[in-house]
């Protein structure tokens, strides 16, 4: 699974970036969220490419699927073709390719690409691992061949606890007075907080790595936003907490918390609010 996978977001990254490289036209779809020509053909490869496994697909682009249908679903892949699609336009790098194995509501595997930085997260039972082009690997083949020993990549954990002032990564595109609110309770407690913006899942991903500690998204989403990152991040040892008016902001500073988790495959495929938390007591 996590071969074909990885080997169905490189493919689909490398068709993105043939169109992120030319001039696109932007379409609009009913809910007034952007779609470009590199949404559809990323779309078309991976659903290609998992359609050979025995798990139904949900993509970003296949969403009309029923809960009718969905509900009997134990097993099934969770996609976005490209997360980021408004940082795809602006063409400044913060995009990415989302691929999640959910199982029982719960993301087991996760695959995170960024294909303008041929940067790759993979979380799963056997940890969280960040493979860096050059670095890591030298090509999609040797990327590949190298996926049975994670030992081969560097490995990725939370932060566990602040270094210095608390870190906190925020929406490029969605930074609301709410969470602004959450920021500045934060602060309250904790003293000032220094501040980090970033586009699609890479914020979940910076909790994953330990250079963010918390990220609250007091913002909708949707569950194909958040499915593959939020894999990497419990794979990494953090949690995403559904967010609860009612809990003081502190609480999340504690990833082994009492605090309801996300979940998947509901027949709302909107998400709740939620903080993800790389942090623990």
């Amino acid at each position: 699974m996590i071969e074909i996978s990885v080997k169905a977001a490189l493919e689909a990254g490398d068709a993105i970036l043939e169109i992120y490289e030319q001039d696109f036209e932007v379409e609009f779809k009913a809910d007034e969220s952007p779609l470009t020509s590199a949404d559809k053909a990323a779309h078309e490869i991976i659903v290609e490419a998992l359609e050979t496994t025995p798990y139904p697909v949900l993509s970003e682009e296949s969403a009309e699927i029923s809960y009718e249908e969905r509900k009997s679903w134990s097993t099934y892949w969770l996609v976005d073709p490209i997360d980021g699609t408004k940082e795809f336009i602006k063409k400044n790098g913060e995009f990415t390719v989302n691929i999640a194995l959910i199982e029982e509501g719960v993301p087991m595997l996760g695959i995170v690409y960024v294909p303008v930085q041929e940067m790759l997260y993979i979380g799963n039972q056997d940890g969280a691992v960040k493979a860096i082009k050059g670095k890591h690997y030298k090509d999609s083949d040797d990327l590949l061949s190298k996926l049975a020993d994670f030992s081969n990549f560097q490995q990725i954990r939370v932060s566990g606890k602040p270094a210095g002032a608390l870190r906190v990564v925020a929406s490029k595109s969605h930074c609301n007075d709410e969470t602004r609110i959450f920021i500045s309770d934060l602060e309250g407690k904790y003293g000032s907080a220094s501040l980090v913006s970033r586009g699609s899942s890479l914020k979940l991903c910076m909790v994953a790595e330990g250079s963010a500690d918390i990220y609250p998204r007091i913002a909708p989403t949707m569950e194909w936003d958040t499915g593959a990152a939020d894999a990497v991040v419990r794979a990494a040892g953090g949690k995403v907490f559904k967010f609860d008016e009612g809990v003081e902001a502190s609480a999340y500073l504690c990833a082994n918390k009492n605090i309801a988790e996300v979940s998947y495959n509901k027949e709302n495929l909107l998400n709740p609010y939620f903080v993800v938390s790389g942090l623990h007591e």
